[in-house]
């Protein structure tokens, strides 16, 4: 195993001729997509990893520089599939992971046949003629409440997030792998992600897009979603399912892994 797959618990599993990767968003691992794995090992070479600050890499290896913009995580990505010698893959990204796949594959379009974006979101900041879902002054509360008490902040985020109370398995699970992340690094990358605006470079992704959604989210309003539709350069589509949440995958999987897979199998009829 090469340094760079170390350093993000790299997992490759199954059989098949085409790659999918798997990428979590901020607060979870690579488990975040556990009821879903086992649905492709069969056709699918699938490689899963940890994004650098998750509670399962050493923290010795997040650079508080790299990784204060989201095109640190892209080149990641890149180094991943460089050292597994991947040159083309099916890149399923979740919420942040989502925009890290839209920066990798402008960078490099011949390395993705398509992206799926579940949870995905350009910009959180609501601007002019744009609703992101939240003002900054939510956000400076977010971030102060982060560093006044980590753990209570987790106890009250994971229920909102997840959509649900907090004797649900998922909102244990994901309380679980947010509290294992390093409390001065889940800051800084909770700040990278929603301080992140990501709208400029839209317009220069070519791969198709697949965007999933969440009729009810608290981090990425419905209209956000169409937005991305509206404004990727490729061709793109948009599904809404009906689930509750920001996680989907974990919260609700009966409904989001038969989309997913649809997804996977079928491209967009131009």
């Amino acid at each position: 195993m090469g340094i760079v797959e170390e350093a993000h618990n790299v997992k490759v599993l199954g059989s098949g001729d085409k790659f999918i990767i798997l990428a979590h968003g901020f607060g979870t691992d690579q488990s975040v997509w556990k009821h879903f794995v086992t649905h492709l090992l069969d056709d699918y070479r699938v490689i899963l990893y940890d994004n650098m600050g998750a509670g399962t890499t050493n923290p010795d290896y997040f650079d508080f520089e790299r990784h204060s913009s989201l095109e640190g995580y892209a080149y990641d990505l890149l180094a991943i599939l460089e050292e597994l010698s991947v040159h083309s893959c099916i890149f399923v990204g979740h919420s942040v992971s989502a925009m890290i796949g839209v920066v990798a594959s402008i960078a490099r379009p011949d390395l993705f046949s398509k992206l799926i974006m579940v949870s995905a979101s350009p910009r959180y900041l609501n601007d002019v003629n744009y609703y992101g879902g939240f003002e900054q002054e939510d956000l400076d509360q977010l971030f102060d409440a982060m560093s006044a008490n980590y753990k209570a902040w987790c106890n009250g985020f994971a229920p909102l997030a997840v959509g649900g109370d907090m004797e649900s398995v998922a909102v244990q699970e994901f309380s679980r792998t947010l509290f294992n992340m390093r409390p001065d690094i889940a800051l800084v990358v909770s700040r990278t992600i929603f301080q992140s605006d990501m709208r400029q470079i839209l317009v220069h992704v070519t791969v198709p897009c697949h965007i999933l959604q969440s009729k009810k989210d608290m981090a990425v309003p419905v209209v956000v979603s169409e937005y991305l539709h509206q404004n990727l350069g490729g061709i793109s589509v948009v599904e809404v399912m009906a689930t509750d949440g920001h996680l989907p995958q974990l919260s609700s999987p009966d409904i989001v892994i038969p989309v997913l897979l649809k997804h996977i199998q079928h491209d967009i009829v131009v």
